[in-house]
C-alpha cells in the first residue's frame, strides 16, 4: 500500500493549471479586486499559507479532494506562485475592461 506524498513537488504544468482556474474562478465572479489585494497581503506569510491549507487539510480533502489541496499548498507556499496567479487575475481583469 502506497502513502499519499505531501512532499510531492508541483509541476510547472500543474502549477499553470492551477493559477489559470483560481484566476478564472476569481474572473467569473468578478472579484479581481479583493483577490488582488488579499493575496498582495498574504504575500509576506506566504510560508504560513501554505502550512495553514495543509494544517486544515482534514477539512479540506474530503471536499476538494487529497491532491488538490497539497498542490494548493504548495502554489500557495511560494511568492513567486502568489505574484504569477496575481499577475495572471490583473490581466484578466484588463482584458474585461478593454471589451466594455
Amino acid at each position: 500500500m502506497t502513502g499519499f506524498d505531501w512532499d510531492a513537488e508541483l509541476t510547472q504544468d500543474r502549477r499553470d493549471a492551477l493559477i489559470d482556474r483560481l484566476a478564472d474562478l476569481v474572473h467569473r465572479r468578478g472579484m479581481h479586486v479583493p483577490a488582488i489585494l488579499l493575496l498582495e497581503l498574504q504575500k509576506p506569510f506566504t510560508f504560513l499559507t501554505g502550512q495553514a491549507v495543509v494544517l486544515g487539510s482534514g477539512f479540506l480533502a474530503p471536499l476538494f479532494g487529497a491532491t488538490l489541496v497539497r498542490d494548493a499548498a504548495k502554489l500557495l507556499e511560494s511568492r513567486e506562485n502568489v505574484e504569477r496567479l496575481i499577475c495572471r487575475i490583473e490581466t484578466l481583469g484588463a482584458a474585461e475592461e478593454t471589451l466594455e
